[in-house]
């Protein structure tokens, strides 16, 4: 039963870092515009090389569109307000608004978890059986996938948002955090949730264990079919393939298990520790996927050489055909 002098809280305010001294905050706004800048410019490039180079339209190009994509509506969702906060010290948002930045913050989480688990699963069926390849994983059947990772992603998230909309708030308003998450929200609820807390913990175990167990099995499996090759050479270039895959998949899953691990155990750890480890599995794989498929992908650098040669004649014409087109001008 909720007191007599229960108002319901209007706006949140984002605290971001509690220990960050205010003498920083242009240096910490600057930092987090040049992640957002690269980070969209980065994928928006990938995006547009994958739409308009037919050699990478393949079902593993797939997953890394998607992955894009996602990557740039998470940052999307996520900087602006930060920034804003320490730019211009525009720290408050408003109850709903929270709300939709706590869904989309967890959607496009939950994205990426299905999405490395659709690409763990390409890699385990192109190297596991490599003869059966072509025809189990067509592009139709990697669209589909993906298609499936988008709108299931929407679940979970769901759930907890619609938990959130329900809870009182009726005093304290201040978001331990640079964004709207159901931790922090959850935390600031006058009633009893334990209930709630639960249901949300079991959620967040389900969408980061589930893929990331068969993110295990799948790479177990490779590692295993690999060292059966007989060449040498072969098992390298196997192993060059997936590593692009593997680092990413390791700056997502590895700081995200070291926070889950901190909150299961309950470690008297600073709260800007806590917060810089979750933003660092949130924005590093983001702003890194670009330039490590680029320098990993030899498929991706020879279609990014190609295009920026051909974008490069375009604005340049060679002299001769210049010199046919004054040619021309004169008669």
């Amino acid at each position: 039963m909720l007191p007599s002098n229960y108002t319901r809280v209007s706006e949140f305010v984002i605290v971001g870092f509690p220990g960050l001294h205010p003498s920083f905050y242009q240096l910490v706004a600057w930092f987090f515009f040049f992640i957002y800048v690269t980070t969209v410019v980065g994928n928006f490039l990938l995006v547009v090389l994958f739409a308009l180079e037919r050699s990478l339209q393949k079902p593993m190009y797939i997953i890394m569109l998607s992955l894009a994509l996602s990557d740039i509506g998470f940052c999307t969702v996520a900087l602006p307000k930060v920034i804003a906060r320490w730019w211009w010290d525009d720290a408050g948002i408003s109850f709903y608004l929270c709300l939709i930045q706590k869904q989309l913050i967890h959607y496009f989480g939950t994205l990426n978890s299905l999405i490395m688990m659709t690409m763990a699963m390409d890699r385990y069926l192109a190297i596991c059986y490599p003869l059966r390849y072509t025809k189990l994983m067509t592009n139709r059947t990697m669209s589909l996938l993906t298609a499936m990772s988008w709108v299931s992603a929407m679940i979970a998230p769901g759930i907890t948002t619609i938990q959130s909309s329900q809870m009182f708030f009726c005093g304290p308003n201040r978001i331990i955090h640079c964004y709207c998450d159901t931790i922090s929200l959850n935390k600031l609820s006058c009633a009893d949730i334990s209930s709630q807390s639960r249901v949300s913990f079991s959620i967040a175990m389900f969408v980061l264990l589930l893929p990331f167990g068969f993110i295990i099995f799948s790479y177990v499996n490779i590692v295993m079919a690999v060292l059966r090759m007989a060449s040498t050479q072969s098992q390298w270039k196997t192993f060059s393939t997936c590593s692009s895959q593997l680092c990413i998949i390791s700056l997502y899953y590895v700081p995200r298990c070291c926070v889950y691990t901190i909150s299961i155990i309950n470690l008297s750890i600073s709260q800007d520790f806590v917060i810089g480890l979750t933003l660092l599995y949130s924005l590093l794989p983001p702003l890194l996927n670009p330039f490590i498929y680029c320098l990993r992908t030899k498929e991706i650098k020879a279609s990014l050489a190609k295009w920026v040669q051909r974008t490069s004649q375009t604005l340049h014409p060679p002299h001769s055909q210049l010199t046919g087109t004054q040619a021309a001008c004169r008669l």
